[in-house]
């Protein structure tokens, strides 16, 4: 396995004064790593811009030197046993389960492993028994993918074995009877029945892991059942507790809330027919917590201003770049003015491997001297919710407790663009940079305060700012921003499809998200059939907007259209006296026809206003980006055929960008821009440009009001 020279993860991505943030890293050297706090001002690497901006705060935490160590990286979901069956060794032993091949792979899966004894899929879609992974009894039958079989094996003391294997939905197709006899006087000194159990993976330095979907495992001794499991029980957990014998502990978290054997389409939540949703899908490369042990620790002293904030660790000339955020105690603001970080969005968006990475990105990485590490060269960190497994199914849990490549600053998304190419963390700088450069002082809260700690965590504001792309909310964020607003505050929303998809926190680990993406939506892959509820709470997956609730009815304005990473400006279209103060000092019509981002402040993905969506609220469109040029298309929840859409107007009238303001009935006010370029252009031209002016003259209005 190839390992970064040196890499890094803390346990959480933010922390506020009090609390304590720890440090896993992997280092290759054989010396000491050093580790330097900073804090980060701008995270683009662009030369023709800022470029990568950083203040040392050593003040907060000395450099420190650790020991390096490397620490592996355990791919592939399994579950295990923590306590041995001890069957008496002179009893007969059956062990039964029902299994769904996803994928005939290169290598051997295991599907079931007691010891050094394997049941395994193996490379040519055969089955087999092996003992230490050496085939004792394979079945003759190919095996099909996405196809339900039962497997029962029988194991004698005096090491005969036979095992059944059928296909009940085609009985004809698939139905074996195998058998055969270990030659050796002691057949105990080869399988040892007191060893652990593993569903899904075998044991040994190079553990083998399967694809697929397995349910009902059952152990008899001597037709006496001794363990039992029924994976439809207690489906929001991570251990899948057993009805006999010992609990199994879920590693690396594979899915549940999955169609099983019993699933004939009469029932679409789990919740309601459990039994028809029996079954755990595991994948031979799910990575979500790399439990990595801790090297180091940082408590956030009490004057530490909120900010955020980057420990760098290097060895032997390599460096790698932890990023996390500072938050005020609950309560005390240091600030009217607070930033919300889109940490969920970041952790969902984690190790994005593009499906239209090229090496040439690694030519811009290195002539920028940027972050020059890509996901897709480094796969077996784990992917992200972007991604599909090796089986071809989504990738539905995301967790910040690994190596966040595009989590760095410096990381370039699009490495072809004519731009800095930046999404996330690093476009969010652009932000972060503007505020730094006016002398606004601002708090950070992120994504988890506000789902922890709802209204609370930010009714002390006078104005919420979000980000670039707010995209991934709980409904605990969404009902605190709407209390907020509808409580009086201002809420300022500086990008595009934001508040788009719906996800859920698991309660026994909450660094754990899970998103389906359910129905429609522009999304990389597609829920199966069956499996559009969640299994972490039940509730139903896929976008807000099909949850009812639209991103119009919080900020005005939903995502309506999509291009590549090309921009266009905005053009202004309300003149209206009343509305001069955001413009003051501007003297075109024309905003934003420059940018970092896209190189225009309106692109990529766009917001418009739709009055059938929104809350009825008096909404001024204040100025518009049209897709000129035809790059844009209508996302899939906007079409109905070929010819007609929802709005019910030309494709064009709708591929548009709508900057707006309005007003609640309580007093509360929202601006929302609709691009997720929009903070792109800020940094423009040393600040300069109508852009910044535009977003200043909102700030001050949002202080006064």
């Amino acid at each position: 396995m190839d390992y970064l020279p040196i890499a890094g993860y803390c346990d959480k991505l933010s922390a506020r004064p009090g609390e304590t943030i720890q440090f896993y890293v992997s280092s290759q050297s054989e010396k000491n790593f050093s580790a330097h706090l900073h804090r980060s001002i701008s995270a683009d690497p662009n030369p023709k811009g800022l470029g990568i901006i950083e203040e040392d705060a050593s003040q907060f935490f000395p450099v420190s030197s650790f020991p390096s160590r490397l620490q592996p990286i355990t791919i592939g979901s399994y579950a295990e046993t923590q306590e041995a069956l001890k069957p008496s060794p002179t009893a007969n032993i059956s062990v039964e389960f029902w299994f769904m091949p996803t994928c005939i792979s290169a290598a051997n899966q295991a599907m079931f492993s007691w010891g050094n004894l394997s049941v395994l899929l193996q490379e040519n879609g055969q089955l087999s028994v092996a003992i230490n992974e050496k085939s004792i009894l394979a079945s003759k039958t190919t095996l099909r993918v996405r196809r339900w079989y039962r497997f029962e094996l029988q194991l004698s003391p005096d090491g005969a074995m036979a095992f059944d294997l059928e296909c009940p939905s085609n009985p004809i197709d698939q139905l074996e009877k195998v058998t055969g006899q270990i030659e050796t006087e002691d057949f105990g000194k080869l399988f040892d029945p007191s060893a652990a159990i593993r569903i899904a993976a075998s044991f040994g330095k190079d553990s083998l892991r399967f694809n697929g979907r397995i349910e009902a495992p059952q152990i008899k001794e001597n037709e006496t059942t001794i363990a039992q499991w029924d994976f439809s029980k207690d489906i929001s957990s991570l251990t899948a507790k057993a009805v006999i014998g010992p609990d199994l502990m879920l590693k690396n978290a594979p899915t549940r809330a999955v169609t099983g054997r019993k699933w004939d389409a009469t029932e679409f939540s789990w919740k309601h027919k459990p039994d028809h949703y029996a079954a755990i899908h595991f994948h031979d490369d799910d990575v979500y917590d790399f439990n990595w042990e801790c090297d180091f620790e940082f408590e956030v002293p009490d004057d530490m201003p909120s900010g955020a904030y980057i420990m760098r660790i290097t060895a032997d000339g390599h460096e790698d770049a932890i990023p996390f955020f500072i938050c005020p105690a609950l309560n005390r603001p240091k600030s009217g003015i607070c930033v919300l970080v889109s940490t969920f969005t970041y952790t969902v968006y984690g190790n994005h491997a593009r499906p239209d990475f090229s090496p040439s990105y690694l030519y811009r990485m290195k002539e920028w001297d940027a972050y020059p590490y890509n996901p897709a060269q480094y796969p077996h960190y784990g992917l992200s919710t972007y991604n599909t497994h090796t089986d071809g199914s989504g990738i539905c849990h995301a967790s910040h407790k690994r190596v966040l490549f595009n989590l760095r600053p410096g990381y370039i998304t699009f490495g072809d663009a004519q731009c800095s190419g930046l999404r996330h963390f690093q476009a969010d700088s652009h932000l972060l940079s503007w505020l730094h450069h006016q002398n606004i002082d601002f708090d950070i809260i992120t994504d988890n305060e506000l789902d922890c700690d709802g209204l609370e965590a930010i009714s002390s504001y006078k104005m919420v700012l979000t980000g670039s792309h707010p995209e991934y909310n709980t409904s605990n964020m969404l009902d605190a921003l709407k209390q907020y607003r509808d409580g009086g505050g201002g809420l300022i929303y500086l990008g595009g499809n934001g508040f788009y998809w719906r996800i859920v926190r698991h309660s026994e680990d909450p660094s754990l998200i899970e998103i389906r993406r359910s129905e429609d939506g522009l999304r990389a892959w597609a829920a199966e059939p069956g499996e559009y509820y969640n299994a972490f709470d039940g509730s139903y997956g896929g976008l807000w907007r099909r949850n009812g609730r639209p991103p119009q009815q919080l900020v005005g304005i939903g995502f309506t259209a999509q291009a590549n990473f090309v921009g266009m400006p905005y053009k202004r279209i309300c003149h209206d006296p009343e509305f001069e103060w955001v413009f003051k000092g501007i003297e075109t019509d024309t905003l934003g026809d420059f940018g970092f981002s896209g190189n225009g402040a309106a692109s990529f993905e766009l917001d418009r206003c739709d009055e059938k969506l929104d809350e009825g609220e008096n909404i001024t469109i204040l100025a518009q980006s049209f897709d000129k040029d035809g790059q844009f298309i209508l996302v899939p929840e906007e079409i109905l055929t070929h010819l007609t859409n929802l709005s019910g107007v030309p494709e064009e009238q709708v591929k548009r960008a709508d900057m707006v303001y309005f007003k609640t009935a309580s007093g509360g006010q929202v601006f929302s821009v609709g691009s997720i370029t929009f903070c792109g252009s800020l940094p423009w031209n040393n600040f300069d440009n109508n852009i910044s002016t535009l977003l200043s003259n909102v700030i001050t209005k949002f202080r006064t009001e």
